[in-house]
């Protein structure tokens, strides 16, 4: 079984060096966890979920992309996954960059040892992949990492610029007023309120010194339950069928967690939505549902046209449309990816794309499969 972003659901596609490969995630992540706990601080304070977050997939990706006939160059080839996880280590950790780069430094070293440890040799060609795949997840998980703090740090100075407004008036208008007065009673009661106003800017800007990691996100307001997120996929399936027909197929197992139930089904509705309207018509709709790692992997594919790179990260953007869907379709993306990803996002988790010509586009949704902890997560799309 694979965990890949792009739902690859045969793996015998692949060589037989990426297929010990993934027989083998389960060793490198137990070593990854135990280097990565040893090595990073920050990483003691993580339960294995949220340590592990879209990395599971990630590593998949790596092992498709040794395949040289598999239609992935290296492992974010068409992926969103390592900005994914980024983002969830700037959402979710008191982590910094070089934490953050640590972590894909930590899993080159172990991805190959292991290799090593059960003789699986690889090429030359099969070694410039992994390091290829390794090489650009730091570059895209650091640049979605310092992106979202520094849109945490903007929506910070904006709030803390509005709350200023108000003390500032105050004193202003005392002042004022004092101007005007030569009653030592008045006086007084204006300089108080000029006192009283004055400290609660200096709080202001102390907590403005003192919060260099600010999270003011607002996630969702979440009603949890323990279901099965197999009900919800056959439910949205039983529902499309006298609208759509039954392009709607599901693949994996049953996974039992803490979520809310209506927001998961709203974003399930959403990404298939999405996979009608923008996937080649007549063709399947897949619907998958893994559990690794105790996070769970729901995920929606459709073949079509593929979303650029370039555009990957703006369809999340609420209101904004991809460029490739500006021409002869009406509508844009709206609100429905947006939706999916605050829902993802106040879950403790993330979504991803994974969108080529070759392996067609999945949107993948990576939340603990117990979001309790986590349902006050800060979002950037709430």
């Amino acid at each position: 079984m694979t965990f890949a972003s792009d739902q690859n659901i045969n793996t015998k596609k692949l060589s037989t060096t990426s297929q010990k490969m993934l027989g083998l995630r389960n060793s490198v992540f137990s070593e990854w966890e135990r280097r990565v706990r040893d090595a990073i601080t920050e990483a003691n304070a993580l339960n294995q979920p949220i340590l592990l977050d879209t990395l599971p997939a990630f590593y998949d990706n790596i092992a498709e992309s040794i395949t040289e006939s598999y239609p992935r160059s290296n492992a974010v080839d068409g992926s969103s996954v390592a900005a994914e996880h980024g983002g969830e280590r700037a959402r979710l950790t008191g982590y910094d960059h070089l934490a953050l780069i640590d972590e894909y430094q930590i899993l080159r070293c172990v991805i190959l040892d292991v290799l090593h440890q059960n003789d699986v040799p690889l090429t030359h060609s099969e070694s410039v992949a992994i390091n290829s795949s390794i090489d650009s997840g730091i570059k895209e998980a650091v640049n979605a990492f310092l992106l979202i703090h520094a849109a945490f740090r903007e929506r910070f100075v904006a709030a803390l610029t509005h709350d200023l407004r108000a003390p500032v008036s105050v004193i202003s208008m005392a002042a004022e007023l004092i101007l005007l007065t030569s009653k030592p009673e008045k006086i007084k009661i204006f300089a108080a309120n000029i006192s009283e106003n004055t400290n609660r800017i200096d709080g202001m800007i102390q907590e403005l010194l003192d919060s260099m990691a600010f999270h003011s996100g607002h996630p969702l307001k979440l009603d949890l339950s323990n279901f099965d997120i197999c009900d919800v996929a056959k439910e949205v399936q039983a529902q499309s069928i006298t609208t759509i027909g039954s392009r709607f197929e599901i693949y994996g197992k049953s996974v039992i967690g803490w979520w809310s139930r209506d927001a998961i089904k709203r974003a399930l509705e959403n990404m298939l939505s999405n996979a009608v309207k923008y996937g080649a018509p007549g063709t399947p709709i897949r619907i998958k549902t893994d559990e690794v790692y105790g996070r769970l992997l729901l995920s929606v594919h459709n073949e079509g046209s593929p979303i650029p790179s370039e555009e990957q990260e703006n369809i999340f953007q609420i209101f904004h449309r991809a460029k490739s869907t500006k021409i002869g379709i009406p509508q844009g993306w709206g609100i429905g990816l947006p939706y999916v990803r605050s829902v993802a996002e106040s879950h403790g988790g993330s979504i991803a794309v994974d969108s080529t010509l070759e392996r067609g586009t999945t949107f993948l949704i990576d939340i603990p499969v117990d979001a309790r902890p986590y349902q006050n997560a800060p979002t950037l799309t709430a």
